[in-house]
């Protein structure tokens, strides 16, 4: 099996996150992508392949063109209006709050295209993440060229970035671009099954009206784990969508045997779909 890896990655590197309300030195730093390369290397999985550039039209198809603009802009106009470093959301526009009109403020803005405070832009945020995404379409180029399998290895996640916000480490929602962008080449049905530790709100909230993108998720309960707010069991999709989307909600100390079998039941749902292409969104923190 070919790994994709996005070297890029490196320049994507915070000193300091929040987590919980606490300001903690950074957990998701580029050293967890050289341990994984340097384990892919170790075991001779195949050859370590670069991305090819596809452009910014596939990132587009899944994310709205205002938000990636502000991605790609917000380090340098931080630094333009003074600030040092890393750049935090810190105000968002919560119920009852307007989110349709884009602010001038750039703190205004940094909390209109954020749903938490754990991951800060830096300057290398946005390149990172655009060469994510790349080495995700370049790993659909190997499947759809008749390869079994391709790994991509990438960092930034993607998972929780939604159409038009980041959180949760994640800017660029690689699972879903490549999704969309086998869509686009002709597949009629892809799934999308996500085993991070927690759960996929991004890519659930992209594809939930939608019977084209089957989504399942094994995850830690959102009553107790990030995200919190979406990911039940009762999350079953919306219009055209119903049924299509499937969650599985574990509660803290599951043995490894529970884990397997809420797995097991995810993996039931697939055949019926019949999908042409699954996508693995495997987040190795479970």
């Amino acid at each position: 099996m070919q790994t994709v890896y996005n070297a890029e990655h490196a320049v994507h590197a915070a000193t300091h996150e929040f987590f919980r309300g606490r300001l903690v030195p950074a957990f998701e730093t580029p050293a967890r992508a050289d341990y994984i390369l340097g384990a892919v290397q170790k075991v001779g999985l195949g050859d370590v392949l670069a991305p090819v550039d596809h452009g910014r039209a596939p990132l587009e198809r899944v994310h709205s063109a205002r938000y990636l603009r502000f991605i790609e802009g917000a380090h340098a106009e931080w630094l333009a209006l003074g600030g040092e470093g890393e750049a935090f959301p810190a105000v968002w526009p919560v119920r009852s709050l307007r989110s349709d009109v884009e602010p001038v403020s750039f703190a205004a803005r940094m909390g209109l295209y954020s749903m938490d405070s754990g991951r800060p832009l830096t300057a290398g945020s946005w390149a990172a993440a655009y060469a994510g995404a790349q080495a995700s379409l370049t790993g659909l180029d190997l499947v759809l060229a008749g390869q079994g399998s391709a790994y991509v290895l990438t960092r930034p996640p993607g998972h929780h970035a939604g159409a038009d916000f980041f959180g949760g480490y994640c800017f660029v929602n690689n699972a879903s671009v490549a999704a969309q962008a086998a869509r686009d080449a002709g597949l009629a049905r892809v799934a999308i099954l996500d085993v991070d530790y927690h759960h996929g709100n991004g890519t659930q909230a992209i594809f939930y009206d939608r019977a084209d993108v089957f989504f399942a998720s094994v995850h830690g309960d959102p009553q107790t784990e990030y995200p919190f707010f979406l990911g039940h069991a009762d999350e079953t999709g919306a219009g055209k969508g119903v049924g299509f989307n499937a969650n599985f909600p574990l509660p803290a100390g599951y043995a490894n045997d529970d884990w397997f079998a809420a797995l097991e039941e995810a993996l039931a749902k697939l055949p019926p779909y019949r999908p042409e292409l699954l996508i693995v969104s495997r987040g190795v923190d479970t």
